[in-house]
């Protein structure tokens, strides 16, 4: 099977707006009696669009009007029609996530492609894109290093770091380049936090003050040193947790970064010194990322260029393909369908030992909270080290234990496997909940970390799903 499809990405940010147009060729690599491994063979951006800022009817609300009218407007340039797009991403990430009208928004723009992943990155999530788009992973996987990309936005640094292309954590900062606005040589808007910070280093800022460079750029010098302090190249202090956005928590200690690479709007001029009106953007992005450049310790690691700086964003999704499941699946009745759920995977190392069983579902679960509240999601693996009754047994205990907070949220517990156990699975599952949780167990189907899928109603009289796998694909 090779196929052609027509994908678009649209991201939706703190600061900017943009989309991209790109063509992926798809192939499935797998031999005809194995699970359907969907593989992109080609790729290529056919079309990258301007980068808006993104338009506010306040500091709450998104102008949704205006964000489809941006987007409106780049498909006519490039030509293109919703009905041409097989498939397409939008993703809402940054401060705009927590706009009171994000889901709207989203909504809203949901017919411009045939069928879009849609989805609201929580600052943990926004990480791990982010990085991906950088192509830190990958280069992680390549140096056989310790690697971590910063995102530099608007309003909050994200940052994800990767051990041979493993992701080992993540962490989010009240540090962006428009955490404080200059408009007509004056300051028009300081972010408190950013405030507290001057303060604490004697440094006093007002909004109404005039704009002075010197000033800001050491107020920029003291938001670099906290990016230091998240990497764990310097030690944290009184105030440090207090930038945390994701319930101050910090990037583990373990494995120690050797390696940075910097995306979001500040990596360019992080990358390149910056000439001409530093307030050119009307904020203080220019000085931040020349700030980070000059940072004494954020140089003691090996700074990587990234893929993408700006554009480390969401190309669309790519391999999206329709399955049949196993027929040895367990499932909730009225339950299905569900749409655009995002998949945890548990990796092959991690599914043989039980303690890395538990833990790796657990340590990735914050990657789908928004707001401290955990969404819906789906736990893949492959299945393939508990086949025997004991061990299906085990299995059923570990993931009692790992995925106990899906267990207490009111969404059901969505497993797929490669392996046929997903029946046997089941029912084991449903005695130890004693009936009182839905449970979804599929086989016969792969997905990856960060993967959607849909889960359509049953057919072939109840025996089967089909299943939509659907894969980000980033710029890179």
């Amino acid at each position: 099977m090779r196929e052609e499809i027509l994908s678009v990405g649209i991201d939706i940010g703190t600061s900017t707006t943009q989309l991209i147009f790109s063509r992926l060729i798809i192939e499935n690599r797998a031999s005809s009696y194995m699970v359907p491994r969907i593989s992109i063979v080609e790729k290529e951006v056919t079309y990258q669009s301007d980068i808006y800022f993104t338009p506010l009817k306040s500091q709450t609300e998104i102008d949704a009007e205006k964000v489809k009218e941006i987007i409106r407007g780049e498909y006519r340039k490039a030509g293109k029609k919703p009905e041409d797009l097989q498939t397409g991403a939008v993703i809402i990430t940054g401060e705009t996530a927590r706009k009171e009208n994000a889901n709207t928004v989203l909504s809203s723009l949901s017919d411009m492609a045939g069928d879009f992943v849609v989805a609201t990155a929580g600052p943990d999530l926004e990480s791990v894109l982010s990085a991906r788009g950088a192509g830190t992973d990958v280069l992680s996987e390549e140096e056989r290093s310790v690697i971590a990309n910063v995102d530099i936005g608007g309003g909050t640094s994200n940052i994800a770091f990767f051990q041979k292309g493993t992701l080992k954590g993540t962490c989010c900062l009240d540090i962006g380049g428009r955490l404080i606005k200059v408009e007509h040589g004056k300051i028009s808007y300081i972010y408190p936090k950013i405030q507290k910070l001057a303060q604490r280093h004697g440094l006093q800022i007002r909004v109404g003050d005039a704009a002075n460079e010197q000033l800001l750029y050491r107020v920029c010098e003291y938001m670099a040193d906290e990016l230091a302090r998240a990497l764990h190249i310097t030690e944290t202090d009184s105030y440090h947790n207090e930038l945390y956005t994701n319930e101050g928590k910090e990037l583990p200690r373990e494995p120690a970064v050797k390696g940075i690479t910097f995306s979001g709007g500040v990596a360019d001029c992080v990358y390149r010194q910056e000439a001409g009106d530093v307030f050119r953007y009307g904020d203080i992005g220019v000085l931040l990322g020349r700030a980070v450049r000059n940072n004494s310790s954020l140089n003691k690691l090996k700074i990587y260029p990234a893929a993408e700086t700006i554009r480390a964003t969401v190309v669309g999704a790519g391999t999206h393909t329709t399955n049949v499941s196993g027929s040895t699946i367990s499932y909730a009745a009225g339950r299905l369908p569900i749409k655009n759920i995002p998949v945890l995977k548990v990796s092959a190392e991690e599914e043989q030992e039980p303690a890395a069983f538990r833990n790796a579902i657990r340590n990735q679960l914050s990657l789908y909270e928004t707001d401290g509240a955990l969404g819906q999601i789906a736990i893949a693996f492959s299945g393939d080290y508990h086949t025997g009754f004991s061990q299906i047994q085990e299995l059923a205990k570990i993931l009692m234990d790992g995925a106990e907070p899906v267990i207490r949220s009111p969404y059901p517990l969505i497993l797929v496997i490669e392996n046929d156990i997903a029946k046997a699975l089941g029912n084991a599952l449903n005695v130890l909940l004693e009936r009182k949780k839905d449970v979804i167990c599929i086989d016969g189907i792969h997905a990856g970390s960060g993967d959607y899928i849909d889960i359509g109603e049953p057919v072939a009289g109840g025996r089967v799903v089909p299943v939509v796998t659907k894969t980000l694909i980033f710029n890179t």
